[in-house]
Parts: C-alpha cells; sequence; structure tokens
C-alpha cells in the first residue's frame, strides 16, 4: 500500500508507516489568524497546515474561558450567600422546602466550584502527555455535576415522604422572606451565566444547577403562602417532590450527554451515512471512503479520521484539499485526519472492509 504526505508540494508516494495519517494542505485565505495563539505550535506553516504541530482544542476559544470562568466564580459566591441564609432560614422557620433548598444548594456550591476549576484546567496548553489539552476536562466535571444533582433528588424525596406522614410546623414570615432574596440572587446567578450554556456542556451544568436553585426558592415562597393562607402544610413536602422532579429530568439529560462524550460517541447530529456519501464525491477519482470515525473533544470541537482510496493518476493534494474542504463547509468539522490509498487498506480489519462505522475511534499518540 502507498500513502501520500499532505505537506510534501509534489506530492510524491512514499511507503506507508503504521499508524500515519495524512494531513491536508489547509487554505488559509479565509482564515483568520488574529486571535491564534501560536507560541506553543513549535512549527506553523501557513502554506500546508502540519495537525502535528496544532494545539487541538484550544485553537481561538481562549476568550470563552476566560469569560465563563469568571461568570463562574461570582456565580459561586453568591450560590455559597444564599446557601448560609437558606439553611439559618429553613432550620428558623421550620420549612422543608426552604431547608432541603439550602442542602441543593450547598451540593450546588461544590458543583459551581468543581464547573469554574475545570474551565480554569481546561484552559492550559497541551503537553507531551496530554496531547489534545485539558479540554475534556469540562465534560468530566458536567458528569460529575449530573450525579451530584441526582443524588440531591433523592435526598429530597426520602425528606418530602417523611415530612408527609409527619407534618411540621413552618413560620411562614421568615420563610417566605429567605426564599425571596434566594429567588433574588439565583435570577442574577442565571442571567450570568446564560448565554454561555448552550455552546459549553461544563457552563450548561452549572446553569442548570442554578435553575433548580431558583425554582427551589420559588417553590419555598409558595409553600410559605400557601401554609399562611390556608393551613395545608402537606404543600410542603408536595413542593419539595416538584422541585426534585425538574431537577432530576436536567441532570438525567446531562448526564446522558456528557457520558455520550466521554465515550467518544458520533456527535449529536452528526450522520456517519451521510458524511461518508458527501465524501465520497468530493472529488474525481475518489473510490471509496472508509473506517470513518468522529467524536467530540467538547461541547463545541468534533473531531474525523477516515480513509479514502483514490484511483491512479489522480492528484492526490487536490483530492485531499477537496475531502478537507468538504469537512470544515459542509459539517464544520476543522480538525480531521484522512489516510488516502492507492490500493488496498494496510489496516486489515471489518472497517476496510467497506463502509463507514459509528464506533469511536481515538488515533494512537
Amino acid at each position: 500500500m502507498t500513502t501520500f504526505s499532505a505537506d510534501r508540494p509534489d506530492a510524491s508516494p512514499r511507503p506507508a508507516a503504521g499508524g500515519h495519517h495524512d494531513h491536508a494542505d489547509h487554505d488559509h485565505r479565509d482564515h483568520d489568524h488574529g486571535d491564534h495563539d501560536h507560541g506553543d505550535h513549535g512549527r506553523h506553516d501557513h502554506g500546508h497546515h502540519d495537525h502535528e504541530h496544532h494545539d487541538h482544542g484550544h485553537h481561538g476559544h481562549g476568550h470563552h474561558h476566560g469569560g465563563a470562568a469568571g461568570k463562574l466564580g461570582v456565580a459561586f459566591w453568591l450560590i455559597v450567600a444564599v446557601m448560609l441564609i437558606e439553611a439559618v432560614g429553613g432550620i428558623w422557620s421550620g420549612s422543608l422546602t426552604l431547608t432541603a433548598d439550602a442542602g441543593h444548594l450547598f451540593v450546588d456550591a461544590a458543583s459551581l466550584g468543581l464547573a469554574y476549576f475545570a474551565h480554569r484546567l481546561s484552559a492550559r496548553p497541551r503537553t507531551d502527555t496530554q496531547s489534545f489539552g485539558y479540554a475534556r476536562l469540562q465534560v468530566l466535571a458536567a458528569f460529575v455535576n449530573s450525579l451530584l444533582l441526582l443524588v440531591i433528588v433523592a435526598g429530597i424525596v426520602v425528606e418530602a415522604f417523611s415530612r408527609m406522614m409527619t407534618p411540621h410546623p413552618v413560620e411562614t414570615g421568615i420563610a417566605a422572606s429567605v426564599a425571596l432574596l434566594g429567588v433574588a440572587v439565583n435570577l442574577g446567578a442565571a442571567a450570568l451565566l446564560h448565554g454561555g450554556h448552550t455552546h459549553d456542556m461544563n457552563t450548561r451544568a452549572a446553569y442548570l444547577h442554578v435553575l433548580s436553585d431558583l425554582v427551589g426558592s420559588v417553590a419555598a415562597v409558595a409553600a410559605a403562602l400557601i401554609i399562611r393562607y390556608t393551613g395545608w402544610l402537606a404543600v410542603d413536602a408536595w413542593l419539595s417532590l416538584l422541585v426534585a422532579g425538574l431537577i432530576a429530568r436536567g441532570a438525567w439529560q446531562l448526564l446522558l450527554d456528557s457520558a455520550h462524550v466521554l465515550q467518544e460517541g458520533v456527535p449529536a447530529g452528526l450522520d456517519l451515512g451521510s458524511l461518508t456519501e458527501r465524501l465520497k464525491h468530493a472529488a474525481p477519482g475518489i473510490e471509496d471512503v472508509h473506517h470513518v470515525h468522529a467524536w467530540s473533544l467538547n461541547a463545541r470541537d468534533t473531531l474525523l479520521t477516515a480513509h479514502a482510496r483514490v484511483a491512479a493518476g489522480h492528484d492526490v493534494a487536490a483530492t485531499l484539499a477537496a475531502l478537507k474542504a468538504v469537512l470544515v463547509r459542509d459539517f464544520g468539522i476543522e480538525h480531521s485526519t484522512i489516510q488516502l490509498e492507492l490500493d488496498a487498506c494496510a489496516d486489515s480489519d471489518q472497517h476496510c472492509a467497506g463502509g463507514s462505522a459509528a464506533v469511536p475511534h481515538r488515533p494512537a499518540a
């Protein structure tokens, strides 16, 4: 089998070596380098974009880390302040909803601290032992946070059923006042994190925590008012269960999403079958595209590897550039590794028998 090196102008063939993947000529005419930090790339040839010296996962995203980390830090201290106030107010007034929300806030404060720590670490440059940097830490933090949320749900449910069996009197004035303060602060924290949560799984986890805190504070206000004007003590437990259900719904989805990324599943919305067919028609002379794998580094960056067999006599450099262009233009995949082949695939597994596989795969370091 023969492969071609993408960074050789004459694209002359050379014997394939184990683990070698070809990297495309990268067209920088429409590529903005104003915000790129190339200090740790070693060498960066703008005529031929060599991904071996590319800082994976940090390309142009530095501003996201700083802004999000600062907001997470502010949200952390806001939640800690409300937690202390609600803990004292809940015990003083006897409100389960308020006490449950204070316990929820305690775990949320720890979770926001974890999210902040993960954001700071993810901005660190790659190393010899962490070739993709630390961007995946944000996903790991989201996974841990989702588990913590589910633990909170279990605790609230147990205490709510206990309160249903043995109702406790509630000092409604104190409970309502403290809960209203919690509503105000949680609204501020939610507004602070709003916007970044749609693109960043770690910030999304923190945002869900704050929203669940907000719902808990609203429920505590409602429970205090209902008890004050109707005397129905059980409403405290019922509204606690409502809060638990809302928390569980968001936490479960976050757990599934973060686990999918950690398992290196195919990114949501990406159809590998359609992508493979599109690559087969990217340029004349492409006989087959196989061994296609795509996975997410974090919530933003998708990576892909593939093999493409090219008919003899065709310009392999132009073919490789065409394949890369399709991935960037049609699928938004800016980091890809494509192995070009002139004859049989060197990998003798089932993936090279033709077709693509949706099985996640990471190239050997």
